[in-house]
């Protein structure tokens, strides 16, 4: 069944901040939404779009205001020939299977219908739908879309089961594997990891799993940052448990900044410019100075959309990661806007921590 998200209402639509909290909810238990979409409150045709919806086999959930969810569920009685009762202060139709505070499910024919209401600065209530339990997710490193394909199509095959391969950046792929009706899930995995053992990773967030490899083996980061300015740091930190193994971040993103708080030579910094090998090199071994941290990454680069040169364009970017024991670092000339560049940046840079310990994280 398919998971179509429908928010009625214009907060939901202006008010980022609440919309992402919410899809990352609905992702933590759903996993994978096939659509969203988005109504004001005024708009007439809501009426014909939900009877078209409730009459599909597919899941909706629909996040509405408190204002309006009552409304929302005489439309769906509407279409269900149902009525509304009271159930714990909330209106909810009659034929309702399960309820939660602000929740509700209801099955009606082939479909599951979940609606919940959330304003500004509230918890999510609980999303009722069922978590799809036949999916899982991989992540391949050093291999090619194609690579991947041709070694995990047949055992896909022998152990019945869908994998659908996208290129993350290059050298990072996400697999979601879903099961067929008699798929060994299990055994597709196992065997995937005995094809690739220095290249795959069973985890559907990369970032909960470095935490947890890194907490295990007691080792600690910290970072560097300049054209990224502190998102590398973000992609950690909005996770639980990165004070387990994030000693701190610096985001030096004048080259005065660079010098003092991260000591790298001013010489280096006029001979090949703030964007070099050099320059985020000298970045990770001062952040490994000030830190008790075991890896460093760094980043600096020309995000865009304007500053760069003829020699080094938008979208020029260099990376580097440090271990007590080695360096390495990635020169990127990566298209998209400043945001895209910016998160193709900190992707690279997590893939570097990854494959400069492959014995932790393999």
């Amino acid at each position: 069944m398919k998971l179509h998200l429908i928010f009625i209402g214009n907060k939901f639509f202006y008010n980022t901040s609440l919309q992402d909290y919410i899809i990352r909810k609905v992702r933590q238990k759903c996993d994978f939404i096939d659509s969203i979409t988005y109504f004001k409150e005024s708009d007439n045709s809501l009426f014909l779009y939900l009877e078209e919806e409730i009459n599909t086999n597919n899941k909706l959930l629909i996040i509405t205001t408190k204002q309006n969810f009552s409304t929302i569920g005489k439309l769906i009685c509407t279409v269900t020939s149902d009525n509304q009762i009271l159930k714990d202060n909330m209106l909810i139709p009659s034929n309702s299977s399960a309820y939660e505070d602000n929740s509700y499910l209801l099955e009606y024919k082939d479909a599951m219908i979940n609606v919940l209401h959330i304003d500004e600065m509230q918890k999510m209530p609980e999303v009722l739908l069922a978590a799809q339990e036949n999916s899982a997710v991989v992540h391949i490193f050093e291999k090619t879309g194609d690579e991947a394909s041709r070694i995990l199509n047949p055992i896909a095959q022998t152990f019945d089961v869908n994998i659908d391969v996208i290129t993350l950046i290059d050298g990072w792929l996400r697999v979601d594997i879903v099961s067929k009706k008699f798929g060994e899930m299990s055994n597709f995995i196992r065997s995937a990891k005995q094809l690739l053992p220095q290249n795959l990773i069973a985890a559907s967030n990369m970032t909960h799993y470095i935490i947890e490899t890194l907490s295990r083996a007691q080792k600690r980061v910290t970072f560097a940052e300049s054209c990224t300015g502190g998102l590398l740091s973000y992609y950690f930190t909005r996770e639980n448990g990165a004070s387990k193994i994030l000693d701190g971040a610096l985001i030096t993103y004048s080259n005065s900044i660079k010098e003092n708080w991260l000591a790298v030579d001013a010489n280096i910094l006029e001979k090949n410019g703030a964007v070099s090998a050099k320059v985020v090199k000298e970045m990770c071994e001062g952040a490994l100075n000030v830190s008790s941290a075991d890896y460093a990454l760094a980043v600096s680069g020309i995000a865009g959309d304007t500053g760069g040169t003829e020699y080094k364009p938008v979208g020029t970017v260099y990376v580097g990661v440090s271990s007590k024991t080695h360096h390495a670092h990635m020169h990127l000339r990566l298209d998209g806007d400043r945001n895209y560049v910016q998160r193709q940046s900190v992707l690279f840079a997590i893939k570097m921590l990854i494959l400069i310990d492959k014995e932790i994280f393999f």
